[in-house]
């Protein structure tokens, strides 16, 4: 699989997979965490959600200027593991649920300092390390095998992003079982509203049914509630800690293998000879920033539907899915919960991308491969197409508000796992087409000393899109769920024609 590609690729991608093994245990439960330990609605941890997933990115656009500055890639790349492990230790240190009166302020705030830690040090990790992957390409022994390259290493890392819901659900589920009851998605909501007194009468029936079914056969609902919520939450804090080993593994590979990976910082100099560069002119300089900046501005409608994956189609699985469709014993804990879609995605990252690079390889044999731009073009439709599947999948649905005052929908009237199923695949696919080719295209046009920070302005326009993540959620508590999902369709649709519109004067410039 990796034959004809420099030999660093292998290690850079093993590297990486240890973070996104952390990463996406993190991004499997961080909603429902911050839903369940602190009782918020849907639009206020929609709102820090989008704010964390901001952070990770722009910060990025941090990272790539600081490695550009100090030249020093490596050691940028390396604080940054360090600092998500920290930040990973933070959030995995479990605190009393309920929050105790008076400290909910502060524990809400230090759940928030280790989610900013983690963006900050994701920050500084991931865009250097993918300016680190295109400099292995710069050479041109393997530039003709850039795009298939980031799509290798783009497939690679996501095989710990695989596992990484599974095993965070797992521990979860492990410790709420270990403590005498059973999973259920609907509790935590319904015993917030119990303790708040703005459960209704039907939520009320629904929660002392509930309460008996996952183990307890006491008469005090609200000791209940509480003791529910603590052991429910303790377990995401233990799932968060499978995070810091994962990261452990990362750091540790990347270290001895650090010697062994080029230098961005090494740029100006030719890999044939050891010859010096001639700067690149002016103004070609400014043509392909400006290229860059336009396919910044465009991506961001289609990360703005994207990661919705974390977000609105996470509470579309807790809400509206019939979860007992997947349900699992493993002996020492059931795996079943909303969590485990977020595996779905990298999964078929990892098997659809030998589909994908064989398809664009047959092409480039025939000499018919698209360029990139027009890849990305493609993706942003195919994206938009997984949203309508959405569309038609949830119509006749209540809204979300009378799916509160009911309690939870009973499984009966919730939707086949299969929708949120087709709806990934189909969204992975779009994947393949515009994330790993985007960075393909991004080392490729950046001039020689801005490879960092463009690599980090690429993922800055992914965290303007992040930022506004929320809308998705106010969308989802307000209007019914089709009209929710074509919102989506809409950004994923102006986002292809507008770089339709482009992709003359982007494929001269990527020349």
């Amino acid at each position: 699989m990796f034959k004809n590609h420099p030999k660093g690729l292998l290690a850079a991608s093993l590297a990486n997979m240890g973070e996104r093994f952390g990463f996406y245990t993190m991004m499997a439960i961080l909603t429902l965490f911050l839903m369940t330990k602190f009782g918020l609605d849907e639009t206020t941890t929609g709102i820090i959600y989008s704010i964390f997933y901001a952070s990770i990115y722009l910060l990025a656009l941090v990272g790539g200027l600081l490695a550009d500055k100090t030249r020093n890639y490596k050691g940028i790349i390396m604080a940054g593991l360090l600092l998500m492990s920290l930040g990973y230790v933070i959030i995995a240190i479990p605190t009393p649920t309920p929050v105790p009166a008076g400290k909910f302020a502060l524990f809400l705030a230090l759940s928030c300092f280790g989610l900013l830690v983690i963006a900050f040090g994701n920050g500084l990790f991931k865009g250097n390390l993918q300016a680190l992957v295109g400099q292995m390409y710069d050479d041109p022994q393997y530039s003709k095998m850039r795009d298939s390259g980031f799509q290798l290493f783009y497939m690679f890392i996501n095989v710990g992003a695989i596992f990484a819901p599974f095993l965070a659900v797992g521990v979860r589920n492990w410790w709420v079982e270990k403590n005498g009851y059973l999973y259920n998605a609907d509790l935590p909501a319904l015993a917030h509203q119990y303790l708040g007194n703005t459960i209704t009468t039907e939520g009320g029936e629904r929660f002392q049914r509930l309460a008996a079914e996952v183990g307890y056969s006491g008469s005090d609902m609200a000791a209940f509630a509480g003791e529910y919520l603590n052991v429910f939450t303790t377990g995401f804090h233990y799932a968060f800690a499978v995070a810091i080993a994962a990261m452990l593994i990362s750091l540790l590979i990347y270290m001895a293998n650090r010697n062994r990976f080029p230098d961005p910082a090494n740029k100006h100099t030719a890999a044939a000879g050891g010859a010096i560069m001639e700067e690149m002119d002016i103004k070609e300089v400014k043509q392909r920033l400006y290229a860059l900046f336009a396919v910044f501005a465009v991506v961001i409608f289609f990360w703005f539907s994207f990661h919705q994956n974390g977000l609105t189609l996470t509470y579309f699985a807790k809400d509206y899915t019939d979860l007992s469709q997947i349900k699992l014993n493993l002996g020492f804990a059931t795996l079943q919960g909303a969590e485990i879609f977020q595996s779905i995605n990298p999964f078929f990252v990892v098997f659809l991308t030998p589909v994908i690079v064989g398809l664009f390889g047959w092409l480039r044999a025939k000499g018919k491969e698209p360029s990139t731009p027009r890849k990305i073009a493609i993706g942003m439709g195919i994206a938009a197409l997984a949203y309508a599947v959405m569309a038609l999948g949830s119509m006749g649905l209540p809204y979300k508000g009378e799916v509160d005052a009911m309690g939870g929908l009973p499984d009966a009237a919730r939707v086949t796992p299969w929708l949120l199923i087709g709806t990934y695949f189909i969204l992975t696919v779009a994947e393949l087409f515009i994330s790993p080719l985007g960075i393909s295209f991004v080392s490729k046009v950046a001039p020689p000393k801005y490879q960092g920070i463009m690599q980090g302005a690429w993922l800055g326009a992914t965290a303007v899109g992040n930022s506004l993540l929320f809308i998705g959620a106010i969308f989802y508590t307000s209007i019914s769920m089709t009209a929710t999902w074509m919102v989506f369709v809409a950004a994923c649709l102006i986002s292809m024609f507008t770089m339709l519109g482009m992709i003359k004067w982007l494929e001269k410039i990527a020349k």
